[in-house]
């Protein structure tokens, strides 16, 4: 079984439940804005035919069915690594023996996240450009003369939501919710005016359609999946926000209200277009009567495309922090927003983000063209977890092959048809996630492999402390007074830095903490097992302070509870700070990938410096400089 998060997570209730429709559902919940349109009327889409409308409408509504409501909901959130969901998250969950490797190697296991969590930040420069976009391209159903605004109120309101992260999603979640039920309670409606008025339309509800759908179209018709998908693509932004709400209050959100309400529009906009061929192309606002009435819709879809997206912003934030604490990437100025772990803020994610938005705006220019460039990134990050997640299930909660197999078929076979057919529109757009998957994938290949051999090279050059207490009367006969700590990343033996700080000024403190942050595989630590002391002797202590995945180490605030388990009369402003600063060079060593090393060494050049990032005071810090060629 998977380990409860109802430890971990904030408090049930009206106010978390109304949080999670604000942040967690947006992505998915303004897909009927154009999954529809696209599968009856773009360049992968068939034509509005009875049967095709029929056919299309089930497929979207048991995909939804399938990949949300079960996959997701029943039984991925409840691989929840003590409260946080994601993919990262759940490779903390794989075994140890399945994940690690020797320095300089990497698991398959971790290459597949890798892959996955790289194309989820492809998916988070698309959502908010396309969802954003397809809302504001309501103006011109309502009048082509409104059309050359489009563009520009688009790149205005993504402007203005990436500038609103810095209030953090708790806020966000609590300004977006009501927007955003208002939101489902009005397309719920719609959706039941024009089922009324159709009632046939009902009959979509019956898979028999969907399998019809293939028996007439054949292969062929598999390349609407590309365009079915744009109805499911929120649900691992889902996954990965778990942790910002809990597991509870989005099932009840999604189940209560989200759910139903994408249902009746879907099946409204299908009735729609049974009654009318030609609203195939603009289905979304074929629901309401006239051009002032649409004028109302995109008044109430703008703001529903703005919190659409701040799912996936959301997402990469959770995945980033997890990503720096599991050492998949380069540390990064990481901002906590509130009272829970999950509400964070990454200015240059955020920022990079948005300018990437705006680009595609402005180089798209229409939803449509957008639309062949998403889907490939998200199927893509699905079929991963559904991989990693039969890793967990089988190899750390012990179930049985047939069981664990048979899940995994009936994931996989679902993602690997998404993802297949998506693959048809990869020269039509389809490259565009990819490529910025790939780059971020090596950025993350690089710096897992390069820490990994830096580490290695800390164990190597680490002496053991028998030598060096046996020569420290004749290095420093005279020891200064006062209270030095040394980080070091390898909490054995004597780091490099203090032996040649030693070496180099014949000077030590009398007594000394070596200090070592490791970062465990769960969100958060228990703060009664946090910090661990072992006198070495000669005024010599080790200090191991353990943080989770979801926290942000700061070294100060703990060095206080370490100086009294030590039992050293020094206070935290008292104390002098010895940190090596790791200057890494291209050279002929050969240890590592002659393409990844001048990445890893520019990645590690331009990382948030050590001292910033564990909070040090910067007036305490003594830096040795230690050049590594891999």
């Amino acid at each position: 079984m998977s380990r409860s998060a109802s430890e971990h997570q904030p408090p049930n209730g009206l106010a978390l439940v109304v949080g999670a429709v604000g942040v967690v559902f947006g992505d998915i919940d303004t897909s009927p804005l154009y999954a529809l349109q696209e599968c009856l009327s773009g360049p992968h889409g068939f034509a509005p035919t009875p049967g095709n409308v029929l056919g299309v409408t089930s497929l979207i509504f048991w995909s939804v069915t399938f990949v949300v409501t079960i996959k997701y909901l029943l039984f991925l959130m409840r691989a929840d690594n003590r409260g946080e969901g994601g993919i990262m998250a759940l490779l903390a969950l794989v075994p140890r023996r399945l994940r690690s490797r020797d320095p300089g190697r990497i698991s398959a296991v971790a290459v597949l996240v890798i892959g996955g969590a790289a194309l989820l930040y492809g998916d988070g420069v698309i959502t908010p450009a396309i969802s954003v976009l397809s809302a504001i391209e309501g103006l011109e159903v309502a009048s082509p003369a409104l059309e050359p605004y489009v563009v520009p109120l688009t790149v205005a309101i993504l402007a203005g939501l990436f500038a609103l992260q810095s209030h953090g999603t708790g806020r966000i979640g609590r300004l977006f919710g009501p927007i955003m039920i208002v939101w489902f309670v009005t397309i719920a409606v719609l959706g039941v005016r024009a089922i009324v008025g159709a009632p046939g339309v009902l009959l979509a509800l019956s898979p028999a359609h969907a399998v019809r759908f293939f028996a007439d179209h054949g292969l062929h018709g598999a390349r609407v999946l590309g365009s079915v998908v744009l109805a499911v693509t929120g649900g691992e932004a889902l996954y990965a926000d778990m942790g910002h709400f809990g597991r509870r209050p989005i099932r009840i959100a999604w189940l209560a209200l989200v759910y139903p309400a994408l249902v009746l529009c879907y099946l409204g906009q299908a009735a729609t277009v049974l009654a009318d061929p030609e609203a195939a192309s603009r289905a979304f606002y074929s629901l309401v009567p006239s051009a002032g009435w649409t004028v109302a819709l995109v008044a109430l879809a703008a703001p529903a495309t703005i919190i659409a997206s701040q799912a996936l912003i959301s997402g990469v934030f959770s995945l980033t922090h997890q990503a720096i604490q599991m050492g998949f990437f380069p540390r990064l100025t990481v901002r906590h927003t509130g009272q829970a772990a999950g509400e964070i803020y990454v200015p240059l994610v955020n920022w990079t983000l948005a300018g990437a938005c705006i680009a595609l705006v402005l180089i798209f220019q229409a939803s449509s063209r957008l639309a062949a460039a998403y889907g490939l990134a998200v199927s893509g990050t699905m079929l991963v977890t559904s991989i990693v997640y039969y890793l967990v299930v089988r190899h750390a909660w012990g179930w049985s092959r047939l069981k664990a197999g048979t899940l995994l078929v009936l994931f996989a076979s679902v993602d690997l048809a998404f993802l297949l057919a998506n693959g048809l529109k990869f020269l039509d757009g389809g490259y565009l996630p990819f490529a910025i998957g790939l780059v971020v994938a090596v950025m993350m290949l690089s710096w897992r492999i390069g820490r990994s051999l830096v580490a290695a090279a800390a164990a190597a050059s680490s002496r053991p402390v028998e030598d060096f207490l046996a020569r420290l009367p004749s290095l420093t006969p005279q020891r200064l007074p006062g209270t030095s700590v040394c980080l070091t990343s390898w909490g054995e033996g004597i780091p490099e830095v203090l032996v040649l700080a030693v070496e180099r000024l014949r000077a030590l403190h009398q007594s000394v903490v070596l200090f070592t942050v490791e970062t465990e595989q769960v969100p958060v630590v228990d703060p009664a097992e946090r910090v661990t002391v072992e006198p070495l002797g000669q005024g010599l202590h080790r200090a191991v302070v353990r943080w989770g995945f979801r926290e942000t180490p700061n070294v100060p605030a703990v060095l206080e509870e370490v100086l009294g388990k030590a039992a050293l009369p020094a206070r935290p402003g008292e104390v002098a700070y010895l940190v090596g600063r790791k200057s890494i060079v291209s050279g002929p060593r050969g240890q590592m990938n002659r393409v990844l090393e001048p990445i890893f060494a520019f990645l590690a050049r331009n990382a948030r410096n050590p001292i910033d990032y564990f909070d040090l005071p910067v007036t305490q810090v003594v830096e040795v400089g230690i050049r590594l060629d891999l």
